[in-house]
């Protein structure tokens, strides 16, 4: 990552304002940044995954990716809450989509490893747009390889954690049980954050406190602030490398209901800025924001809180100045 005493001496990419171009046009890429086929030279970069193969109901987050991009037109350069100023520290560029295969499930996932080991070998730490949540798995296989063992914040309504969908190995609801399976994550260093509904089994979420994680129920998070668990969490995950994988449905439907598996009793957009700001110091290896399926909300509602949701997660990467 870049340095303070460096910066002087680079010309950081920054977001297309609205007067050199209207925010209606031109084309579009997250923040209208400008668009590199590589990571050459960047700290971080915006990439899209449109998957929905893994889906197993109401598909449509393979159009996630783009929908995010045109909302993200209304986003600013700095975040005037933390007063973070990404774009004065980072080079960061949209390095476009994951060609994923639209017919064949094993080779999307064959596909999407095998560009995310291209997107962070040199050090580049990557805000994925999904997409449905499959694309965890192979993300996290391919930190897992530069990395090491990877804590995790997973925030969602469900644990993902399933043995098998419909006798399938791989789907949106089995991502984190691989994850433990192949030894890609530090479990004592992994939180759930927002996890609720019906189950099929009474210790479904069970499971995962075998495993070591830390799970944080919706029913937990109801009318407070989240500021105090993301202490505890980041007391939790230390200084290890550590993934955000964040769910749109994590948020109730009430403020994201363009996904594929909504449950009511969520968090608020507030609770899910809180928990993203919380993660500031930490050494944050990449993020993703998966499960918006636009076809659901043709207001955008979901869309556009993603793109803020995908902004912060920048505003959080080491290596961003602030302007206290």
């Amino acid at each position: 990552m870049s340095s303070a005493s460096n910066h002087e001496f680079r010309n950081f990419n920054q977001p297309l304002g609205g007067d050199a171009v209207p925010r209606f046009a031109g084309i579009a890429t997250m923040m209208r940044l400008p668009h590199q086929a590589t990571t050459d030279g960047l700290d971080a970069c915006f990439v899209g995954v449109p998957f929905d193969l893994g889906t197993s109901n109401r598909s449509g987050a393979r159009f996630g990716p783009r929908q995010v991009r045109s909302e993200s037109v209304l986003l600013r350069p700095y975040n005037m809450a933390t007063r973070a100023a990404p774009f004065d520290s980072l080079q960061v560029a949209d390095i476009g989509d994951v060609a994923t295969n639209a017919y064949n499930i094993f080779a999307s996932i064959d596909r999407i490893e095998k560009a995310y080991d291209g997107i962070i070998a040199n050090g580049c730490r990557p805000v994925t747009i999904g997409g449905d949540h499959t694309i965890a798995w192979p993300i996290l296989r391919a930190l897992h390889r530069r990395y090491g063992p990877i804590g995790v914040v997973h925030v969602d309504a469900h644990a993902d954690v399933n043995d098998t969908m419909g006798g399938e190995k791989i789907a949106h609801g089995t991502p984190f049980r691989r994850a433990v399976e192949e030894g890609l994550l530090d479990c004592n260093r992994v939180v759930q954050i927002g996890l609720r509904g019906t189950g099929y089994h009474a210790d479904d979420f069970d499971w995962c406190r075998q495993q070591g994680f830390r799970v944080v129920q919706a029913e937990e998070c109801w009318y407070r602030s989240l500021v105090p668990l993301m202490k505890e969490v980041t007391e939790r995950v230390g200084h290890g490398p550590v993934y955000l994988s964040f769910d749109i449905d994590g948020l109730d439907p009430s403020f994201a209901p363009g996904t594929g598996t909504p449950e009511v009793g969520g968090l608020t957009v507030q609770q899910g800025l809180e928990i993203i700001r919380g993660l500031r110091g930490l050494n944050l290896v990449g993020a993703d924001l998966v499960e918006i399926s636009p076809p659901y909300d043709p207001h955008g509602t979901t869309a556009l809180v993603g793109a803020n949701l995908a902004f912060e997660m920048l505003c959080v990467l080491p290596g961003v100045q602030y302007r206290d």
